[in-house]
């Protein structure tokens, strides 16, 4: 047993109220639990039988000075207890004591209770017309209480577990009790409108049970959903950590795009129409044509364009070309223009000469004396022609616009004849002849006071443009 009980060996053990032995020993033992019990031996008639072993025993006080007696009851099992056997110490039970129901009543507890009555008697004097109002309510409150408490009594109320986790709601909730008081005065103005309208209220509680249900269901075909976003937040946490880090720079953006999406309301209506006709041309049945003739067009011009490009974007050809043709249209002459005398001109003295109209030459192409009959010479120095714009490296090596000048010797005399000349690339096999050379450049080029260039046309292709040395060639991209 778990406590002695003040027994002692002599102590009667009755059956049905009937001596059937006597406690022959008493010793104290440690039980499975760790505490401290008493085992009790028992000396029991013959007249008894064997005891099954799901027999019990129960300590009971024989009179109010204390003497105490066993009482057994016996089991129901085919199996029995053999002589000596133990029945173990959740077969026995130990009442309270009445010297021990006494002891709660001590001092204090004695002067507290007549506090007690005291205060219970001054909430009732004067009150016996309330008191017999309540008593005669108290059937039909019984009446109404029975089914309630039935279902509270239910073991599918689970009501300890309401009562557990109301006293972990209550610890949770006790660090916001000043929030959670505002809150509820806060309410007040809630529940006092729904007073107002007692019939909506009674309908919202009628339906609330086909809503719970159909919740029920809602939330069973929501799980996997459910299930995703718990895995979803899980990951966001992180996220969630260098948001606060980025809240400063992500609020300078809304600042900023607060203002401008404001404003692009009023394209909405002009974007309506502008998707509207969009809609429309998609749905043209000459759209799909337009799109297949725009598609063989840029097909046809994408290698053209590869090519001439570069003529433009990096040697300028077309202004340079333009510039030329505006001085030679616009020379003057005692019989009209430039252009116009040197046609109707047939001296042919003088090899590569204006008059003969030639010129053609650049300043290197004479090979052996140049001034025939006397003549002198007048090589192009404003070619606006060369078949290619780029150096297979990207670089400019605009032909055009690039025949040099002499630097020293007779001006008038070929390289043979002592004269000079800048070097100009004018053909694609210049790079097969000048290897070492890099290429001629850009067109021209523009100096500070100390000599310095500070400007020119570019020294190569724009980074990103597809470009080709050759019509038709392979698009290079640098």
């Amino acid at each position: 047993v778990s406590n002695g009980a003040n027994l002692v060996p002599g102590n009667e053990v009755r059956s049905g109220g009937f001596r059937v032995g006597v406690v022959d020993d008493m010793k104290p033992v440690q039980l499975p639990g760790g505490t401290v019990g008493a085992q009790l031996s028992l000396k029991l008639d013959r007249s008894i039988g064997a005891l099954p072993v799901d027999s019990r025993i129960t300590i009971r006080p024989r009179s109010a000075l204390g003497l105490k007696y066993v009482e057994l009851e016996k089991g129901t099992a085919r199996e029995v207890i053999p002589d000596g056997g133990l029945l173990p110490a959740k077969q026995a039970t130990v009442p309270v004591e009445l010297d021990e129901f006494y002891n709660t009543f001590d001092a204090p507890t004695r002067e507290a209770s007549q506090r007690n009555l005291q205060g219970f008697g001054d909430a009732l004097a004067g009150r016996g017309s309330d008191l017999n109002r309540f008593i005669q309510a108290a059937p039909e409150l019984t009446r109404r209480l029975e089914p309630v408490m039935a279902n509270l009594a239910d073991e599918r109320t689970q009501l300890p577990r309401f009562f557990r986790e109301l006293g972990d709601t209550a610890r949770v909730l006790a660090p916001v009790s000043e929030v959670n008081a505002r809150l509820f005065s806060a309410m007040a103005d809630t529940f006092e409108a729904f007073s107002r309208d007692e019939r909506a209220l009674q309908e919202t509680i009628r339906r609330g049970p086909r809503t719970l249900d159909a919740g029920t269901r809602s939330l069973t075909v929501q799980e996997p959903f459910l299930r995703e976003f718990a895995a979803l937040s899980t990951d966001l946490d992180a996220a969630t950590g260098e948001l606060r880090r980025a809240l400063p720079t992500v609020n300078r953006a809304l600042e900023v795009g607060t203002p401008v999406t404001r404003r692009s309301v009023r394209l909405y209506a002009p974007l309506q129409e502008a998707m509207v006709a969009l809609r429309d041309l998609a749905r043209a049945p000459t759209t799909n044509g337009a799109l297949r003739g725009l598609t063989a067009t840029v097909t046809t011009l994408q290698p053209q364009l590869r090519y001439l490009g570069p003529f433009i974007t990096v040697c300028n050809s077309w202004n340079l070309f333009w510039t030329f043709t505006a001085e030679h249209f616009t020379a003057p002459d005692n019989t009209g223009s430039s252009q116009r005398a040197l046609f109707n001109s047939s001296d042919g003295e003088a090899p590569d000469s204006v008059s003969s109209m030639g010129a053609n030459e650049f300043v290197h192409g004479i090979k052996g004396p140049g001034a025939q009959g006397g003549g002198i010479p007048q090589h192009l120095h404003g070619n606006v022609w060369g078949n290619e714009a780029l150096h297979s490296s990207g670089r400019a090596n605009c032909q055009a616009g690039n025949a040099g000048y002499m630097h020293s010797g007779n001006r008038f005399a070929p390289p043979e004849y002592g004269g000079r000349y800048d070097r100009a690339v004018v053909d694609t096999p210049t790079e097969k002849e000048f290897p070492n050379e890099p290429p001629i450049g850009p067109n021209y080029r523009t100096f500070n006071k100390q000599g310095k260039g500070t400007g020119r046309t570019r020294e190569r292709v724009p980074e990103g443009q597809t470009w080709t040395q050759q019509p038709g060639g392979k698009g290079i991209n640098p």
